[in-house]
């Protein structure tokens, strides 16, 4: 079994939900890490879900990411395990207002 550490980055997420991340197939992904950065002046929420077998379960829904600072959503001691086909998606409340990175393992 391969295990390899990967970074996903989405610039100027907004209203449309971002596909940040999706599990390949044949493959079982760790997600070490998610955080949601305000990149405008003004505060605005962030959903963060992920989409599995056509239904999304969401790993936070409208929280407040202040001005010039950021959410984390995944990180620490916490980890979220996705399998073959599974979509990490974020979207915010306003159009071009934030940057996602996400740190990952897959596990092949």
């Amino acid at each position: 079994m391969a295990n390899t550490f990967k970074n996903s980055f989405s610039k100027d997420v907004g209203t449309a939900a971002a596909t940040i991340y999706t599990a390949p197939a044949l493959t079982q992904t760790t997600l070490i890490g998610l955080s949601v950065a305000n990149t405008t002046a003004s505060p605005i929420t962030c959903d963060a879900y992920i989409t599995s077998s056509a239904v999304d379960y969401y790993l936070i829904e409208g929280a407040t990411v202040p001005v010039g600072g950021s959410l984390v959503i995944v990180g620490g001691d916490q980890k979220v395990v996705l399998e073959a086909a599974d979509a990490l998606k974020v979207l915010t409340s306003a159009a071009s207002s934030a940057d996602v990175v996400c740190s990952l393992l897959e596990i092949t």
